[in-house]
């Protein structure tokens, strides 16, 4: 390892993580300073090592056009200034427009330490800043793209779990619903048994639509009125293609954000 490594920057990326994906995480790092010809492993692999563990190798040889560049730098735009402006947000670490896995682009936010418990004003939050992107790219081309799919897919996943998991609706109140059978080991639901009735599953329906329409709403009302923001990131983003936690924050400095409850 070189001398100047900073320990702490490498674990506020890496919360969860295990004793084992620590190991491979440093393993990748290695890997990544030997084909680069480096004598020690530097920040830099580590970081690096990171978002490869978490998203996949990059893909910077992958042609896009320059239109499909700035719809991403637009909508990863979105999501990090939705973050950026709510108040139990977790901080931004990075943000960037060069393909990853089957991204074509990622926002990077992670909480500043482990945590086993997360509120419902926290997956408000993240309900809102899940269709930042969507808002943002809706906002600025009067149009949408398939580069918000997974994104419209976790959240409405999420929104269904708040209300027929946590109990956090508050029309239906506090009970679950669905007897899931899972497989603990493997941290995967193999069948869910539907224990309520049809009006009910209208009801949790209904529940859902409300979650997500008012997340929508959240990340549209931010992105509107700090649409000056969204256009200066999204510039930087085609410009750079990558803006590190630091430079985010620096950039967003200028214009005293005062962030709001989702």
């Amino acid at each position: 390892l070189a001398p100047k490594i900073d320990l702490k920057r490498v674990a506020a990326r890496t919360p969860g993580f295990s004793g084992a994906d620590l190991a491979n995480l440093m393993n990748e790092g290695a890997i990544l300073a030997a084909r680069l010809g480096k004598k020690s492993v530097e920040q830099e692999h580590l970081l690096e090592a990171v978002e490869k563990t978490i998203l996949g190798p990059e893909r910077k040889g992958r042609v896009i056009s320059q239109k499909e560049k700035e719809i991403t730098a637009y909508h990863e735009g979105g999501h990090a200034l939705v973050a950026a402006a709510l108040k139990d947000a977790d901080p931004i670490h990075k943000v960037s427009i060069v393909s990853r896995g089957f991204a074509g682009g990622y926002t990077m936010k992670l909480p500043a330490e482990d945590q086993r418990l997360r509120t419902r004003k926290q997956f408000l939050t993240d309900l809102a800043m899940m269709l930042g992107g969507y808002a943002s790219e809706k906002l600025t081309f009067g149009d949408i793209s398939t580069g918000a799919s997974n994104d419209l897919k976790e959240a409405s996943e999420l929104a269904r779990k708040l209300v027929t998991k946590y109990g956090m609706s508050e029309a239906l109140g506090p009970m679950t619903f669905g007897k899931t059978e899972e497989l603990v080991f493997l941290g995967r639901e193999i069948a869910t048994e539907k224990n309520y009735s049809e009006k009910i599953a209208t009801e949790i329906d209904v529940e859902v639509r409300k979650f997500i329409e008012h997340a929508y709403e959240t990340a549209q009302k931010i992105l509107k009125s700090h649409k000056n923001i969204l256009q200066k990131i999204a510039q930087t983003l085609i410009e750079k293609e990558t803006l590190e936690h630091e430079e985010f924050y620096a950039l967003l400095k200028q214009y005293k954000i005062r962030p709001i409850a989702a």
